[in-house]
Protein backbone atom coordinates (compact mmCIF):
# COMPACT_ATOMS: atom_id res chain seq x y z
CA UNK A 1 0.00 0.00 0.00
CA UNK A 2 1.20 3.50 -0.84
CA UNK A 3 0.01 6.17 1.57
CA UNK A 4 0.28 9.66 0.08
CA UNK A 5 0.24 12.63 2.44
CA UNK A 6 -0.75 15.95 0.96
CA UNK A 7 -1.60 19.41 2.16
CA UNK A 8 -0.37 22.97 2.33
CA UNK A 9 3.08 23.91 3.63
CA UNK A 10 2.99 23.75 7.40
CA UNK A 11 0.21 21.16 7.50
CA UNK A 12 2.55 18.57 9.02
CA UNK A 13 3.42 16.38 6.02
CA UNK A 14 7.10 16.00 6.97
CA UNK A 15 6.57 15.30 10.67
CA UNK A 16 3.60 12.99 10.16
CA UNK A 17 5.24 11.06 7.31
CA UNK A 18 8.32 10.36 9.47
CA UNK A 19 6.16 9.26 12.39
CA UNK A 20 3.89 7.11 10.22
CA UNK A 21 6.89 5.54 8.48
CA UNK A 22 8.28 4.41 11.86
CA UNK A 23 4.93 3.12 13.13
CA UNK A 24 4.20 1.07 10.00
CA UNK A 25 7.81 0.20 9.18
CA UNK A 26 7.24 1.54 5.65
CA UNK A 27 10.03 3.41 3.85
CA UNK A 28 9.45 7.15 3.50
CA UNK A 29 9.84 8.91 0.18
CA UNK A 30 9.73 12.70 0.12
CA UNK A 31 8.82 13.72 -3.44
CA UNK A 32 10.73 17.02 -3.39
CA UNK A 33 13.80 15.28 -1.97
CA UNK A 34 13.67 12.64 -4.72
CA UNK A 35 13.34 15.35 -7.42
CA UNK A 36 16.29 17.17 -5.89
CA UNK A 37 18.42 13.99 -5.78
CA UNK A 38 17.62 13.05 -9.38
CA UNK A 39 18.46 16.55 -10.64
CA UNK A 40 21.47 17.10 -8.35
CA UNK A 41 19.99 20.49 -7.41
CA UNK A 42 17.95 21.78 -4.49
CA UNK A 43 14.33 22.67 -5.20
CA UNK A 44 15.07 26.44 -5.00
CA UNK A 45 18.02 25.91 -7.41
CA UNK A 46 15.76 24.05 -9.86
CA UNK A 47 13.25 26.92 -9.75
CA UNK A 48 16.03 29.54 -10.18
CA UNK A 49 18.01 27.84 -12.94
CA UNK A 50 15.40 25.83 -14.85
CA UNK A 51 12.09 27.45 -13.93
CA UNK A 52 8.77 26.29 -12.53
CA UNK A 53 7.57 24.62 -15.76
CA UNK A 54 10.64 22.34 -15.75
CA UNK A 55 10.07 21.61 -12.05
CA UNK A 56 6.40 20.70 -12.55
CA UNK A 57 7.28 18.35 -15.43
CA UNK A 58 9.96 16.68 -13.28
CA UNK A 59 7.52 16.48 -10.38
CA UNK A 60 5.01 14.64 -12.57
CA UNK A 61 7.65 12.29 -14.01
CA UNK A 62 9.11 11.39 -10.60
CA UNK A 63 5.64 11.03 -9.06
CA UNK A 64 4.58 8.61 -11.83
CA UNK A 65 7.77 6.56 -11.38
CA UNK A 66 7.28 6.28 -7.63
CA UNK A 67 3.58 5.39 -7.89
CA UNK A 68 4.25 2.78 -10.59
CA UNK A 69 7.35 1.17 -9.06
CA UNK A 70 7.02 1.33 -5.28
CA UNK A 71 4.82 -0.46 -2.79
CA UNK A 72 4.34 -0.24 0.96
CA UNK A 73 5.70 3.29 1.29
CA UNK A 74 4.78 6.59 2.84
CA UNK A 75 4.91 9.31 0.15
CA UNK A 76 5.15 12.92 1.29
CA UNK A 77 4.05 15.22 -1.53
CA UNK A 78 4.84 18.85 -2.22
CA UNK A 79 2.08 21.32 -1.38
CA UNK A 80 1.43 22.08 -5.06
CA UNK A 81 1.78 18.54 -6.43
CA UNK A 82 -1.97 17.72 -6.51
CA UNK A 83 -2.76 20.91 -8.45
CA UNK A 84 -0.83 20.21 -11.66
CA UNK A 85 -1.55 17.97 -14.64
CA UNK A 86 -3.61 14.92 -13.66
CA UNK A 87 -1.49 14.36 -10.55
CA UNK A 88 -4.41 14.16 -8.11
CA UNK A 89 -6.19 11.53 -10.21
CA UNK A 90 -2.96 9.51 -10.45
CA UNK A 91 -2.36 9.83 -6.69
CA UNK A 92 -5.89 8.57 -5.95
CA UNK A 93 -5.64 5.74 -8.47
CA UNK A 94 -2.31 4.39 -7.21
CA UNK A 95 -2.39 5.21 -3.49
CA UNK A 96 -4.46 6.03 -0.44
CA UNK A 97 -4.44 9.83 -0.26
CA UNK A 98 -4.64 11.68 3.05
CA UNK A 99 -5.23 15.44 3.12
CA UNK A 100 -3.65 16.94 6.23
CA UNK A 101 -5.91 19.94 6.79
CA UNK A 102 -5.03 22.85 9.04
CA UNK A 103 -6.53 26.27 9.66
CA UNK A 104 -5.02 29.43 8.19
CA UNK A 105 -4.00 30.48 11.72
CA UNK A 106 -2.22 27.18 12.40
CA UNK A 107 -0.49 27.22 9.00
CA UNK A 108 0.58 30.84 9.50
CA UNK A 109 1.96 30.16 12.98
CA UNK A 110 3.92 27.15 11.71
CA UNK A 111 5.37 28.63 8.50
CA UNK A 112 6.41 31.89 10.18
CA UNK A 113 8.69 29.81 12.42
CA UNK A 114 10.47 28.61 9.24
CA UNK A 115 10.03 31.71 7.09
CA UNK A 116 13.63 31.76 5.83
CA UNK A 117 13.39 28.19 4.51
CA UNK A 118 10.03 28.80 2.77
CA UNK A 119 10.72 30.49 -0.59
CA UNK A 120 7.02 31.23 -1.19
CA UNK A 121 6.76 33.45 1.88
CA UNK A 122 10.38 34.46 2.59
CA UNK A 123 9.98 37.92 1.06
CA UNK A 124 6.51 38.67 2.47
CA UNK A 125 5.85 40.84 5.49
CA UNK A 126 4.66 38.68 8.38
CA UNK A 127 1.32 40.53 8.37
CA UNK A 128 0.72 39.50 4.72
CA UNK A 129 1.28 35.77 5.28
CA UNK A 130 -2.26 34.87 6.50
CA UNK A 131 -3.86 36.44 3.41
CA UNK A 132 -1.32 34.75 1.13
CA UNK A 133 -2.05 31.36 2.70
CA UNK A 134 -5.83 31.89 2.59
CA UNK A 135 -5.66 32.74 -1.14
CA UNK A 136 -3.51 29.68 -1.89
CA UNK A 137 -5.80 27.40 0.11
CA UNK A 138 -8.82 28.72 -1.78
CA UNK A 139 -7.08 27.77 -5.06
CA UNK A 140 -5.79 24.39 -3.87
CA UNK A 141 -8.66 23.10 -1.72
CA UNK A 142 -10.65 21.77 -4.71
CA UNK A 143 -7.70 19.45 -5.42
CA UNK A 144 -6.92 18.61 -1.80
CA UNK A 145 -10.58 17.80 -1.13
CA UNK A 146 -10.45 14.98 -3.72
CA UNK A 147 -8.34 12.96 -1.26
CA UNK A 148 -9.65 9.65 0.01
CA UNK A 149 -9.41 10.91 3.60
CA UNK A 150 -9.06 14.24 5.38
CA UNK A 151 -7.42 14.55 8.78
CA UNK A 152 -7.51 17.82 10.70
CA UNK A 153 -4.11 18.61 12.19
CA UNK A 154 -4.82 21.66 14.36
CA UNK A 155 -3.72 21.09 17.98
CA UNK A 156 -2.65 17.48 17.29
CA UNK A 157 0.75 15.84 17.52
CA UNK A 158 2.31 13.90 14.66
CA UNK A 159 1.77 10.79 16.76
CA UNK A 160 -1.96 11.48 17.19
CA UNK A 161 -2.36 12.17 13.47
CA UNK A 162 -0.47 8.98 12.55
CA UNK A 163 -2.71 6.93 14.84
CA UNK A 164 -5.78 8.50 13.24
CA UNK A 165 -4.49 7.63 9.74
CA UNK A 166 -3.77 4.02 10.76
CA UNK A 167 -7.29 3.73 12.14
CA UNK A 168 -8.84 5.26 8.98
CA UNK A 169 -6.94 2.81 6.77
CA UNK A 170 -7.60 -0.20 9.01
CA UNK A 171 -3.93 -1.20 9.18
Amino acid sequence: MIISLLGYMGSGKSHVSKNLSKKLNFPLIDLDQRISEENLLSIPEIFQTKGEIFFRKEEKRVLENILNEEKDIILSLGGGTPVYYNNMELINEKSKSIFLRASVKTLTDRVLLQKNTRPLIAKLNDDDVPEFIAKHLFERNPFYSKSHFTVDTDSKTANDISDEIIKLLNI
